[in-house]
């Protein structure tokens, strides 16, 4: 998983594209933001809300800041209902 198809991760299990935003800062959005750290590749992950950024975070690899992006949003469809767990097959 890597910036070019999280979002389309995402959308596979139920997460609305508005609320989430890949390349640019966007309010009321999960963010993925490419960033650099003592000239070295850095990717943060932010929720944006009026210009203010929460739950922030930084990685030094790209797939592991979309899999900590894809782990939250996933946490929150099953919290909220949208994905389940399918019964084991006997």
């Amino acid at each position: 998983m890597n910036v070019e198809s999280i979002v389309r991760w995402l959308e596979t299990i139920g997460v609305p594209t508005e609320v989430i935003s890949v390349g640019t800062e966007a309010d009321n959005a999960w963010c993925l933001l490419r960033a650099e750290e003592d000239g070295a590749p850095a990717w943060e992950v932010f929720w944006r809300e009026q210009g203010n950024r929460y739950d922030w975070a930084r990685f030094t690899n790209e797939q592991v800041a979309c899999h900590y992006l894809f782990g939250r949003l996933a946490w929150s469809q099953v919290a909220r209902g949208a994905l389940a767990l399918t019964p084991k097959a006997s």
